[in-house]
């Protein structure tokens, strides 16, 4: 059975194969604009593309690094005095934010454009964290976490949708999960940040570190607006001429010559209801479930490594220190994910990577001194991040073009969700005996039922065109 003619949710054991078209593709007939980007080399045009996206996921992480910092500092300033429950409200309430965004952004994505809702994300995260610097009260700060959600929830599931649409097929995986290493890389500048300017600059120390955080803004919504429209996209509104240009945009970049295309066929009328049907169910189903435990196991234990840290070894600037340098494995997490997604697949890179997290995380549950710590807890980050790095390069390749945004966006807000309830239930399990050990333990037993999740249901899709 071909991948072609596969059932959506059923995946073969085998090895990657090449799609039907790769294979008896016929050079006398006109490409279409889509097989057209699916042949180019990477060129500068994806490295801006790559760059101008994953700016915004940089800014996704140094947020939700940064907050792990900051709610430390502001507990201690006299303006807030927060205690344990608002310290966690002020964790969640971005991520409610952000469940939202994904979800809505995904959804908006597919009607207004790619293009439309992955600028537009960057002013509202601009304008929100301009805010959250300047608050003065709970309110304030409360109302601007949500904001800033709203822009980057929106932001993740957009980005990676126009990446893939823009790559070319045989990279397509590993370009995503280079984009998701940009997470990576913002996560350690926030580490970075909030070891040496929140400490550092007195009361004002956590405004300055998100003011300074924020100055690649201006940037990212400059290169966003000289980008194209998603040519699928433009193909389903039926604008061949806007889609013509796109293509040219990409192909000018790598010095090749425009060439007439086949006719684009119109897609069917957008139901997101069909997530639901009877031929994405199977696949929805697996795909949230994974996302919200990935999400889950992630944000339970990194939102609050600082503070776990801290309590361990009774020290916060310390702790700032050994969240910095557990972050920093984020980083080669990404790269070995982005190397090994095209040579093992999809599924089996995830599940290796999952398995590796469970092991991680246990051995984390056991450790004992400052060098285990460390360890196991970068052995950890590597491992969670590549794994959900893969997981943004799977989702949107099992959904078509109409759905492509919406799907994503929801998945991600499932994520999102598990990031909202994730911070919420670390104080109980801190009040639990073990305390923060039993944090590491949720996170194994989580991480090792996702692996085998990801191993026995998730569909394999390395080597097909979104077309396929």
């Amino acid at each position: 059975m071909t991948a072609a003619e596969r059932p959506i949710g059923v995946s073969s054991r085998g090895a990657n194969t090449q799609p039907p078209r790769e294979r008896v593709a016929n050079e006398s007939e006109p490409l279409t604009r889509n097989e057209r980007l699916d042949r180019l080399p990477f060129n500068r045009a994806h490295r801006k593309l790559l760059v101008a996206s994953g700016i915004g996921w940089a800014f996704d992480a140094m947020d939700v690094g940064l907050v792990s910092f900051v709610v430390a500092a502001i507990a201690a300033d006299p303006h807030f005095n927060l205690d344990a429950v608002q310290k966690s409200w002020v964790l969640s309430i971005g991520f409610i934010g952000m469940a939202i965004g994904a979800a809505l952004g995904g959804w908006f994505a597919d009607r207004w454009g790619r293009k439309t809702v992955f600028t537009a994300t960057m002013i509202v995260f601009g304008v929100a964290n301009g805010a959250m610097a300047f608050s003065w009260t709970l309110a304030m700060l409360l109302a601007a976490r949500f904001v800033i959600g709203l822009g980057l929830g929106a932001e993740l599931p957009v980005a990676s949708t126009l990446v893939s649409e823009f790559s070319p097929a045989k990279q397509r995986g590993r370009i995503t999960v280079l984009l998701e290493s940009f997470w990576a890389v913002g996560w350690i500048i926030a580490a970075a940040i909030g070891y040496f300017v929140i400490p550092n600059t007195g009361d004002w120390g956590w405004r300055w570190a998100l003011l300074i955080g924020a100055l690649p803004l201006l940037y990212a919504i400059v290169a966003r607006r000289q980008l194209p429209e998603s040519v699928r996209f433009l193909e389903a509104q039926g604008r061949d001429e806007d889609a013509e240009r796109s293509v040219r945009y990409f192909e000018s970049a790598s010095g090749v010559e425009p060439v007439a295309s086949r006719k684009a066929v119109k897609l069917p009328k957008i139901r997101t209801r069909e997530l639901f049907g009877r031929k994405y169910l199977g696949v929805t189903v697996a795909i949230w479930a994974t996302w919200f435990f990935v999400n889950f196991s992630y944000y339970g234990a990194f939102t609050w490594m600082p503070s776990l840290l801290a309590d361990q070894f009774g020290s916060l600037t310390k702790s700032f220190g050994y969240t910095l340098a557990i972050s920093l494995a984020q980083l080669p997490g990404y790269f070995l994910a982005a190397w090994l997604v095209e040579r093992w697949g999809r599924r089996r890179t995830l599940s290796v990577f999952l398995a590796v997290s469970a092991l991680a995380a246990f051995l984390f549950s056991r450790s004992a001194n400052v060098t285990q710590v460390l360890a196991f807890g970068m052995l950890l980050s590597a491992s969670n991040l590549g794994a959900w790095g893969v997981l943004y390069a799977v989702t949107p390749e099992i959904y078509p073009t109409r759905l492509r945004g919406a799907a994503s966006g929801a998945a991600a807000a499932c994520g999102r969700v598990a990031a909202i309830i994730a911070p919420l239930l670390v104080p109980w399990f801190l009040s639990m005996a073990g305390g923060d050990k039993s944090v590491a333990f949720v996170v194994f037993a989580v991480a090792f039922v996702l692996a085998c999740v990801a191993a026995l249901f998730l569909p394999e899709k390395t080597g097909a065109t979104l077309d396929d």
